[in-house]
């Protein structure tokens, strides 16, 4: 069990680091609700899906699964960062929602983008015999957690960034990416 939960802070931590990133341009419950329900779901779906396509998915993906995700975050970012900067330009916040919230379809290429060499991580639990559901639940409630102490911790540096939030935000997910594609995550 033990071994289970450093698996799952491991592939939590880039989830923390994420979230700090969304959450320095606000959070409201709306934003922690959508945040921890989507990071959790696709942290604990991924190994799922990874015990269920076994070895012909790793095999097509092998090593090049953290670089899918690692780019994907890192288009995301500089999406988030070009978005900031032209909206800077016209006075506008266009990188996130009317509100301020992050957009739900931006979400959902990261929570991809966090889980995707979670599938590598399904197939290594299925070989350990670990329960998939215990598994899968641990995995998910780890990543909940630390989402949402990285959306408080974002939150919190927002209050004292201001309008940079947005733009801190695509950087964050920029460095989150790379520290993926290094190793470092």
């Amino acid at each position: 069990m033990l071994a289970l939960l450093l698996v799952a802070l491991s592939l939590g931590l880039s989830n923390f680091a994420a979230a700090i990133g969304l959450g320095v341009a606000g959070v409201d419950a709306g934003t922690r609700l959508r945040v921890g329900l989507i990071l959790g779901v696709f942290e604990a779906g991924m190994p799922i899906l990874g015990l269920l396509l076994g070895h012909s998915l790793i095999r097509t993906l092998g090593g090049a699964a953290h670089w899918i995700g690692a780019a994907l975050l890192i288009t995301t970012g500089g999406y988030g960062v070009l978005q900031s900067i032209r909206s800077r330009a016209k006075g506008q916040h266009a990188a996130a929602a009317e509100d301020g919230r992050p957009r739900t379809g931006r979400l959902l290429v990261t929570g991809i983008a966090l889980s995707i060499d979670n599938v590598a991580v399904g197939f290594a639990l299925g070989a350990y015999r670990v329960n998939l559901a215990a598994a899968a639940v641990t995995i998910g409630a780890v990543s909940v957690i630390l989402s949402l102490a990285g959306l408080e911790l974002g939150d919190r540096l927002g209050t004292k960034t201001g309008e940079q939030g947005e733009l801190i935000d695509g950087l964050v997910l920029i460095a989150v990416g790379i520290a993926i594609a290094t190793g470092i995550l």
